[in-house]
């Protein structure tokens, strides 16, 4: 990383934009100075210099919802900062996952990732994707082939609100069979990035 210029404000704080490393949502915006800095790239969790309290201030320390670095990176001047983290619960004291207001439906197939990884993880009993995933690979990919078939009879009709339900069951069970395979959707898309080159 950059040597980060903590000079230029007369309070020797830094902007820190701190962003979901799966969403790319916009989770919070505070203030490091070199010490809280060195303690986030150490210690792999955000904490900042708060202004309020005069100290340092890890995001988290009360509630355990933390914010656990991915990355940081400095801007073109090196005056500010980019984290991205991967959020241990909601990021703001109103509960919400952003301090910028509600979530939106961007970045929601992440989050539907992760509920479906949680549900087989634990091995959930009263969870449909759970039983699906038990029947094992052969089920989960027949699924995924009646989901697309009823995609396919959808896109020839014009009922745009079926056809949107066929492509997110389609959609859904895919993920299933993603979890399946040990494949992440992140993976998929740096696929598809590689392509693009």
């Amino acid at each position: 990383m950059k040597e980060i210029d903590f000079i230029k404000n007369a309070d020797g704080l830094v902007p820190v934009i701190v962003q979901n490393a799966l969403t790319m949502e916009v989770l919070m915006l505070g203030y490091m100075n070199q010490e809280a800095l060195d303690k986030t790239v150490k210690e792999r969790k955000v904490t900042f210099y708060s202004r309020s309290k005069r100290r340092l201030w890890t995001k988290g320390e009360l509630s355990n919802n933390y914010l656990f670095v991915e990355s940081v990176k400095a801007d073109c001047d090196n005056d500010a900062l980019l984290i991205q983290a991967t959020p241990a619960g909601p990021t703001c004291h109103t509960g919400t996952s952003s301090c910028f207001g509600e979530r939106d439906a961007k970045g929601f197939v992440y989050r539907l990732e992760d509920t479906i990884h949680r549900r087989i993880d634990k091995n959930d009993n009263e969870s449909y994707t759970n039983k699906l995933y038990q029947r094992g690979i052969n089920k989960v990919a027949q699924k995924v082939g009646e989901e697309a078939v009823e995609l396919v009879i959808e896109a020839k009709d014009e009922n745009m609100e079926l056809f949107k339900n066929e492509a997110a069951d389609l959609l859904y069970h895919y993920l299933i069979l993603l979890k399946a395979k040990g494949v992440r959707l992140t993976d998929i898309e740096q696929v598809l990035e590689d392509r693009s080159r």
